[in-house]
């Protein structure tokens, strides 16, 4: 076990980490970069990917969004291997999720958003495998979280496509009864 101390990068949550051969290691995580109060607005919270050169020891840190973002996702198929898309929800409202962002991991910018609406908030987003098509592209699939309008007190389960700029909403359940924002899912299916 090897430990790196990386000044500045206080992560919560990794969203994934990969090798690139032997000698490099990348990380992609929410780096809390101040958090006075985790429950009101003053905490922030980027996005970075941390490359680690395991021969010279060195690092690099880019950041992918400047944006409040936290509890994400990626395809399951991809965790712990190289991946080029992350869900994420947009922590604007301490704690409580704006909307999802999808984040191009390589070219390093958002490249889908949807937002709940006024009133509206989310737990994390999970995204699933589409299994119908026999393709390998990473983002076909489906991002899933429930929602919460708090001016009316409704809660609705989101299914959205993930490959889509706006992850387009594909099916809204309506839920009889009140659903906790949530965070940290597992998604299994019949088999």
């Amino acid at each position: 076990m090897q430990w790196f101390e990386i000044p500045g990068f206080n992560t919560v949550h990794i969203l994934n980490a990969w090798e690139n051969g032997d000698d490099e290691i990348v990380l992609v995580g929410s780096n809390v970069v101040s958090m006075e109060n985790i429950f009101n607005k003053t905490s922030r919270i980027r996005l970075e990917k941390v490359t680690i050169d395991m021969k010279t020891k060195k690092y690099s840190r880019s950041l992918l969004s400047g944006k409040n973002l936290e509890f994400g996702s990626v395809n399951p198929q991809y965790v712990g291997k190289k991946s080029r898309f992350g869900y994420l929800g947009i922590n604007d409202q301490a704690m409580k999720m704006t909307g999802v962002v999808k984040i191009d991991l390589e070219a390093g910018y958002e490249v889908g958003r949807r937002l709940f609406g006024p009133g509206c908030y989310g737990g994390e987003p999970f995204f699933v495998k589409n299994t119908t098509k026999s393709d390998d592209d990473e983002d076909d699939g489906y991002l899933m979280c429930f929602v919460h309008n708090e001016q009316t007190n409704e809660s609705k389960f989101l299914l959205m496509d993930a490959k889509s700029p706006q992850l387009d909403v594909m099916a809204v359940i309506r839920l009889p009864r009140r659903v906790p924002y949530g965070f940290h899912g597992l998604f299994l299916n019949k088999d």
